[in-house]
């Protein structure tokens, strides 16, 4: 399908890779890795034409139709994000233009026997092929599903795309790319700006792709759901391994430990030679034998390790002084943007040491919750924070505080205190600082060079509340699992908005879920709380669309002189059920009320609330369940 022959790319620094060949089939599905500066997404822009290799080439048929997701999308258009994507699509534009142009002409010919209205028949029908071949009559469908899969709704849809921001956008010219469907996808961190329902969607929509995949992400559990076959960029060289991120990282690792010893022997061995050659250099006898050394030792091809010692490094967030019982108490909590209602009536206690991961789709209103608990907006209701509560808070827009005059070096050295100021290169190296990096200023550092140095500087600030909102969006691989080993060894209480499911799954002890204008509790894990969410999304609109079906059946029956008893029967039952669904969400709403204000540290009441909870929750699913038994068995007409 592609392939690459003696691909090389030079910057004036040096190779990015070089002498590079290998084949990429259809049906693959890539992880390209390596850390940042490496060439990742340098060679995504070969791929797809955008530039040219400085040496070598890729090879593919012409009609090989590519898919090109950047980090630096630009989209101007006053369309629709609907209208965008329905006639993002050249060949079934030109066709349902020619169809209408037709159409048009053989309503005003009377001519039916001319041989000219007959072609245009002909050319009608072989145009009607053409449309279904190109899957023209799903066009809207595929577009709707798709859209919905990365979480625009009906109003999101006919948003003008002028009117949406940078994430938005990027959702769109990824929903234009995938309708589109062509035979190999390039996406570059592609989970970006997408919440955790909709990188689900996309993780399944890959899994089924039939044509080559070949992507960039730093999220890891998204790389090992999808990618079947891992390439690492490293040391000028392009690696390919036949699997998944995990075991692809597992064998690297093992590879570099054996490389590693080799290339202590391979040291030992030019030092001794090195030992040789000036012992022997000087004498007229043995100069010959010096030279043949020198010669040996310079056609050596040395070993090079690049080894990542970010992994063995453990940091912890300092705790400052321990706070009360409850650390945070928000009453009646509301926030309306020009009309919009967020959420209201938020009524919330937290606990201390309580570990909270703050989940739902973009837009609901999860930073605009964190901002008003830290008061940075006007806001309904209260907030009240505990005795000797300190937070320390990562807003999205961290990275535009810092000082612009300071070097990196400075600016974390006024922050740290105590032991930690004796390993801040080392900290500073974990979220890819190193060398003369340090010195740089703030002020010619990138957008995301900023936001891992302010995340570095929140590592550094003592608190006993951590509030962090999307804390590894320009994080690396690597830095994610020092942050992540970080928070779990956290004694403190921390609040965590991110859709990186890796990053979150094992972290909190609670789930809050901006749902319906209020804060939902959910005491599962991730993985539960995902499948929840989905099958009651699925559920949901199975009960609408039942719901429509039976209001069209009663209104039918309503004129005709016989009616089915068991289908009256079947009605009245699902009727009951979803009457007895609504009860039940009531009652577990409730029993979230409760925990939400019990003392945490009061374990045989959180305990027992928490078990009825779980009771009714099975109860809840056993009424779904048979709901879907009633609906399946309603005859359809």
């Amino acid at each position: 399908m592609i392939q690459f022959e003696r691909l090389g790319y030079f910057l004036p620094q040096g190779y990015l890779f070089s002498n590079v060949s290998l084949q990429i089939n259809k049906g693959d599905r890539v992880g390209l890795v390596g850390k940042n500066g490496a060439g990742k997404s340098t060679l995504l822009r070969i791929l797809s034409g955008s530039i040219q290799p400085t040496e070598g080439a890729v090879h593919h048929p012409k009609q090989l139709k590519f898919g090109f997701l950047t980090q630096d999308i630009l989209i101007e258009s006053e369309r629709s994000v609907y209208d965008f994507l329905f006639y993002s699509n050249d060949a079934l534009n030109s066709i349902r233009n020619r169809l209408d142009h037709i159409n048009e002409e053989l309503t005003k010919r009377t001519d039916y026997d001319a041989a000219s209205y007959l072609s245009l028949l002909d050319e009608l029908s072989e145009l009607n092929h053409r449309f279904a071949v190109l899957d023209g009559y799903l066009w809207e469908e595929k577009i709707k599903a798709t859209l919905e899969g990365l979480g625009f709704s009906e109003h999101d849809q006919q948003k003008l795309i002028s009117q949406c921001s940078g994430g938005w956008k990027m959702r769109a010219e990824l929903a234009r790319i995938l309708v589109n469907t062509p035979d190999i996808l390039l996406l570059d961190e592609p989970t970006n700006h997408l919440d955790i329902l909709s990188i689900s969607w996309l993780e399944s929509y890959l899994q089924r792709f039939e044509g080559a995949v070949i992507l960039i992400s730093h999220d890891r559990l998204f790389l090992d759901n999808v990618s079947t076959r891992t390439l690492e960029i490293s040391r000028q060289q392009i690696f390919d391994f036949p699997y998944a991120y995990s075991k692809y990282k597992e064998l690297r690792a093992e590879e570099l430990e054996r490389l590693e010893q080799a290339k202590k022997q391979q040291d030992k061995d030019i030092k001794h030679t090195e030992e040789l050659i000036e012992k022997f250099r000087a004498k007229k006898n043995k100069a010959a034998f010096a030279q043949s050394l020198i010669k040996k030792l310079d056609k050596t091809e040395r070993i090079s390790v690049e080894k990542d010692q970010i992994a063995r490094l453990k940091l912890r967030f300092p705790l400052a002084v321990q706070p009360g019982k409850w650390v945070l108490e928000v009453v009646g909590l509301g926030k309306s943007y020009e009309g919009r209602c967020l959420f209201k009536e938020v009524s919330i206690t937290v606990g201390r040491g309580e570990k909270i991961a703050l989940l739902g789709p973009n837009g609901v209103g999860k930073s605009t919750l964190l901002k008003a608990i830290m008061g940075s907006i006007v806001y309904d209701g209260q907030v009240n924070l505990g005795h000797n509560v300190q937070i320390s808070y990562f807003a999205q827009d961290q990275a535009e505080k810092l000082n612009p005059e300071r070097s990196i070096f400075e600016t974390v050295d006024l922050i740290a205190k105590g032991d930690l100021r004796k390993d801040l290169r080392s900290i500073l190296g974990a979220f890819l600082f190193s060398g003369e990096d340090i010195d740089k200023k703030v002020a010619v550092l990138s957008g995301g060079e900023r936001t891992r140095l302010a995340l570095c500087c929140l590592l550094l600030s003592p608190s006993n509340f951590l509030i962090l909102d999307e804390p590894t969006n320009h994080l690396d691989l690597q830095s994610k699992e020092v942050l992540k080993e970080a928070l779990m060894h956290y004694e403190g209480t921390f609040i965590i908005v991110s859709h990186d499911r890796e990053f979150v799954d094992g972290l909190s002890n609670r789930i809050w879920d901006i749902e319906n204008q209020g804060v939902q509790i959910h005491h599962f894990n991730l993985n539960e709380y995902l499948q929840y969410k989905t099958q009651k999304n699925n559920l949901t609109g199975e009960i609408v669309k039942q719901k429509e079906v039976t209001k069209e059946r009663v209104e039918v029956a309503q004129v005709k002189p016989r009616i089915d008893k068991n289908q009256q029967k079947l009605q009245r039952e699902i009727q009951q059920i979803e009457q007895q669904i609504e009860k039940q969400e009531k009652v577990i709403l409730e029993l979230e009320q409760e925990l939400s204000v019990v003392d945490y540290q009061d374990k045989q009441k959180y305990n027992g609330i928490l078990n009825r909870y779980e009771q009714e929750k099975n109860q809840l699913d056993l009424l779904y369940k048979r709901w879907e038994e009633k609906a399946e068995a309603l005859p359809s007409e």
